[in-house]
């Protein structure tokens, strides 16, 4: 039974009627899908089959993307050389981390993007 259903389905694909269907359908679909960008850049062509996902829903993209959500806070000002960031700890915080501050300008942990600076004035 299930090898019949699979020879099925491969006649389907090859069948030439049923590939003009499916190219005039992913190109109409195409024209009515919002081109909004995501946080990875990512966009497709109009003509691109990857598009007849969102045929029946509106493509959901959040506008606050993370990056911008963690350069909005300022780095922390600290006295020490070496700080420890374990991004809030416990079971919503990450392994804990040493970043090290000798170099100018803020540093930022490389789980969370938290920034931290050395405070010169000591």
């Amino acid at each position: 039974m299930a090898m019949s259903l699979v020879k099925s389905s491969a006649l389907l694909r090859t069948h030439p009627h049923f590939k003009c269907f499916l190219y005039s359908f992913s190109k109409t679909v195409a024209k009515d899908v919002d081109t909004k960008v995501t946080h990875t850049g990512q966009k497709f062509e109009d003509n691109d089959s990857r598009l007849a996902r969102f045929t029946d829903r509106e493509k959901q993209v959040n506008p606050h993307f993370a990056i911008n959500l963690i350069n909005s806070i300022p780095p922390k000002v600290v006295k020490e050389r070496v700080v420890s960031c374990d991004g809030g700890g416990g079971a919503l915080g990450h392994p804990k981390v040493y970043i090290n501050l000798d170099q100018p300008g803020p540093q930022a942990c490389g789980y969370c993007g938290l920034q931290f600076t050395l405070d010169h004035h000591h």
